[in-house]
């Protein structure tokens, strides 16, 4: 197969996403958000939502340098709801990776859970866009 016939084979979201992501919840801390990114080496936290009519957020660690080191706010007098993104913007888990990457240019996104009937499957990311749809290609 030549390799524009490869760079035309679709690839899902569902095939690229990781599971390297945590859900806290909006009321803890941002110390807590960093404490827990720390242990499981993340640098994203999904925000759960508080009833079943609420919405996901996000938080990413350019959020808390953003919005809590660059403006010298204390780690425990902030908590995540006030520093992160919601709604999230999400994907479904059959996008092909191409609009993806479009919809993530076009909203100025580095990440987007992939959610289906509500619940959260994975998240997809540059990283895993370009690294992991890429070695279908080779």
């Amino acid at each position: 197969m030549s390799t524009s016939a490869k760079m035309k084979a679709r690839i899902k979201a569902a095939e690229v996403m990781t599971q390297n992501f945590i859900t806290l919840d909006g009321m803890q801390t941002v110390r807590e958000a960093l404490d827990a990114m720390r242990t499981n080496n993340t640098q994203v936290i999904i925000v759960n939502k508080r009833d079943q009519h609420d919405a996901y957020g996000i938080l990413m660690l350019s959020d808390i340098a953003k919005q809590v080191m660059a403006k010298d706010r204390s780690l425990d007098r902030v908590n995540i709801y006030e520093v992160m993104s919601k709604p999230v913007v999400s994907v479904p888990p059959e996008m092909d990776v191409r609009y993806c990457a479009r919809l993530f240019d076009k909203f100025g996104l580095s990440c987007a859970p992939v959610i289906e009937a509500e619940e959260i499957l994975g998240l997809v990311g540059y990283q895993e866009l370009l690294l992991k749809a890429f070695e279908n290609f080779e």
